[in-house]
């Protein structure tokens, strides 16, 4: 069930009604249900993994929890670890691994074969596997307490707003909030829908839209030159922010109107003066998960310099390896991680030249500067993360030097979806450059002129009912 869907604008009333309705000692068992449901939509057989690793996972942390010997509690902690990586690797990488083994044992003329399947890869293992992850190994830390509730454990591994795309939840935010009553809250409930609503205005009206000329350009870019491919390449920067970042306001918005708060998980990563502050912005769930579950493990940078400098391209490296199983996200994750050991090498450069050119004086400019240097970055690296494999990659990066003519630049099926495009692109940075220095939606939701909110939502709700495209397409991070 797509949250752009006619099924999920009945599925949503109807649980929020129920829900509000019911004692609330039983809201977690419908919830569980709902979120079952919600999932089962996609295949019903794949509920059986969340099933098994919900399972796993809520016994291993009572028995990590209860044991005081440090080799049982290492034994359950790899139990876990394993049932839960391992399931991973099997839907998601198998095949990927397999065939490169393969390609090896080619290459040297062994005659062995690693045996492939070809598995449909379950929707938002990615997400709720490192979420129950995290659950255990804070137990194990001895940062968190097992949840004994079987029933509300089960909910926060698979709680339906945000369960196949995240935010990846934290157990210590989202396992206490199931035994609080949240009542009816008619402001609560707007602003969850508003923020639903700037949601579904990022995903239909924007990234949607921008697809159409992304796909043209990506699929086949042997018959597209420079101004495509550098356009193609800008759109689908803004189309998969605005996609994702769509998903999780509806997530966050869902949960709001009954009373739950998700973490956030984006903070206007474009106007990010540095990659570093880039990924402060950009997915934080994720960013802060492999923080503290891969980066710190390895040290952090309480080691030698070029250790720490490891340490950061491991982690990116991962990062890339987690969003799929292909040479291009290792690329971008390890381009990303590239960039910051390049930033730590610079960073006298830097300041001599903001100092030579007397930037410092001039603090605004000096952020417009940055911000637009990041996203240079940023962009490049998207190259790798849109295209299916690298030799297209590499076909985008050298068309961005072949600026012969090509006919028109306006490529969409209707003209007109160029200028809607660039105008919903516009919006956009206008609204976020404004949240930015002037907290604009906290202003909107403490505003005492109520008639402000209301007429902020109608707008939002006329613009996606006018300008939507409405073809339950998925979300991109759907196949991560």
């Amino acid at each position: 069930m797509l949250f752009n869907s006619l099924e999920f604008l009945f599925f949503l009333p109807i649980v929020v009604s129920i829900y509000f309705l019911m004692p609330p000692k039983f809201r977690w068992a419908l919830l569980l249900l709902a979120s079952y449901y919600f999932y089962m939509c996609w295949d019903y057989r794949y509920i059986v993994l969340i099933m098994g690793s919900t399972t796993v996972d809520y016994f291993a942390g009572i028995g990590i929890h209860r044991s005081r010997n440090k080799t049982v509690k290492k034994w359950l902690l790899a139990a876990s670890l394993t049932a839960n990586l391992g399931l991973l690797f099997f839907f998601k990488y198998y095949t990927f691994f397999g065939n490169n083994i393969n390609l090896l044992f080619e290459r040297f003329n062994l005659f062995a074969e690693v045996p492939l399947y070809d598995f449909l890869l379950p929707v938002g293992i990615s997400f709720y596997t490192f979420q129950t992850l995290s659950y255990t190994i804070d137990i194990y830390r001895g940062k968190q307490t097992p949840e004994y509730h079987l029933g509300r454990f089960a909910l926060f591994v698979s709680f339906f707003p945000q369960l196949v795309a995240g935010p990846i939840e934290r157990s210590v935010n989202l396992l206490p909030q199931f035994r609080e009553q949240f009542s009816f809250d008619y402001n609560r409930i707007r602003d969850g829908i508003l923020l639903m609503c700037w949601g579904f205005f990022k995903k239909v009206v924007i990234a949607d839209r921008l697809a159409e000329y992304v796909n043209k350009v990506y699929e086949t870019p042997e018959l597209f030159n420079g101004m495509h491919s550098a356009l193609a390449t800008f759109f689908f920067s803004f189309q998969i922010y605005c996609d994702f970042s769509g998903y999780s306001d509806i997530a966050i918005g869902t949960a709001l109107i009954m009373g739950y708060r998700l973490m956030t998980n984006f903070r206007r990563p474009y106007l990010a003066s540095s990659i570093r502050d880039f990924w402060q912005r950009w997915h934080i769930s994720l960013s802060t998960w492999f923080r503290d579950y891969v980066y710190i493990p390895l040290g952090g940078n309480r080691v030698a310099k070029w250790r720490w400098q490891l340490n950061l391209f491991i982690t990116f490296t991962v990062s890339g390896l987690w969003h799929g199983a292909e040479w291009t996200f290792i690329i971008w994750g390890a381009l990303h991680g590239f960039y910051l050991i390049f930033a730590i090498w610079t960073h006298k450069q830097h300041a001599m030249f903001n100092t030579m050119f007397r930037l410092n004086n001039h603090p605004a400019l000096l952020s417009v500067f940055q911000s637009i240097a990041t996203f240079i970055l940023v962009y490049i690296s998207w190259i790798f993360f849109r295209a299916a494999n690298t030799t297209e990659a590499f076909t985008i990066i050298a068309n961005l030097f072949n600026w012969s003519d090509a006919g028109s630049i306006n490529i969409f099926r209707f003209p007109v979806d160029m200028y809607i495009s660039l105008a919903g692109i516009a919006v956009l940075l206008v609204v976020e450059i404004l949240e930015e220095r002037y907290q604009l939606y906290r202003k909107i939701k403490f505003t005492s002129y109520k008639s402000l909110k209301w007429i902020t939502l109608a707008i939002l709700i006329f613009t996606i009912i006018i300008l939507g495209v409405w073809d339950e397409s998925d979300f991109l991070y759907f196949q991560f």
